[in-house]
Parts: C-alpha cells; sequence; structure tokens
C-alpha cells in the first residue's frame, strides 16, 4: 500500500485548504488523517471507512474539517475550513484493514506527509 498526501502549505487563520490522498481507498479498509505538531505526538483528526462512507472526527476540528473520499479515484480528501495557528501540523493520511481507530499504532499504512502551517 502507498498513499501519497498532498495539498498543504501556509495560509492564515480562516481561510481554507483541502489535502488530498492518494491510493488510500480499497473495500473493507478504513482511511484516516492524522496530525503531527513539532514536540507532540501524532494525533487522530478524522476517519472514514471504504464501504459505507461512515465518519469519525476529533472534537477540535468537529465542524471546521470534512473528510471525504472518491471511490472511482481511489482518493481520500480532508476539507479543512475556517483553520487556526494551533492546527498547524504535518498531516498524515492512513488506512488499515476494518474499523476507523484513533490511535495511530493501530495503522500500518503511512503516506509521507504534508504541512499545514496557519499564520494567526
Amino acid at each position: 500500500v502507498q498513499l501519497q498526501a498532498s495539498g498543504g502549505g501556509l495560509v492564515q487563520a480562516g481561510d481554507s485548504l483541502r489535502l488530498s490522498c492518494a491510493g488510500s481507498g480499497r473495500p473493507n479498509y478504513s482511511m484516516g488523517w492524522f496530525r503531527q505538531a513539532p514536540g507532540n505526538q501524532r494525533e487522530f483528526v478524522a476517519g472514514i471507512t471504504w464501504n459505507w462512507g461512515t465518519t469519525v472526527y476529533a472534537d477540535s476540528v468537529k465542524g471546521r474539517f470534512t473528510i471525504s473520499r472518491d471511490k472511482a479515484k481511489r482518493m481520500m480528501y480532508l476539507q479543512m475550513n475556517t483553520l487556526k495557528a494551533e492546527d498547524t501540523a504535518v498531516y498524515y493520511c492512513t488506512t488499515r484493514s476494518g474499523d476507523i481507530r484513533t490511535r495511530a499504532s493501530e495503522y500500518g499504512y503511512w503516506g509521507q506527509g504534508t504541512l499545514v502551517t496557519v499564520s494567526s
């Protein structure tokens, strides 16, 4: 499984960005976005099941971020709105067989990460 995340960049607080992850989808798998800020552990952001599109979000991003997938293109996306300085991190896409999990240790496949920097 090879994952390729893209779409990061430098934006101002209140702006929007959309991250993409190629190669992430397959039946009976779940996909997710995690992020890691300097000095912090990798934390769960959002997850989605490939089959049914069931979603789970971290409380810190609920109402601002939307995860989605495109089965035909085997792509996963993270639409990030109303970005805050505390959203600054390297964002990673990941996938695993089975249900969505919120711990990074339960995912075995990772993309290379894309940096999101939000200036206040």
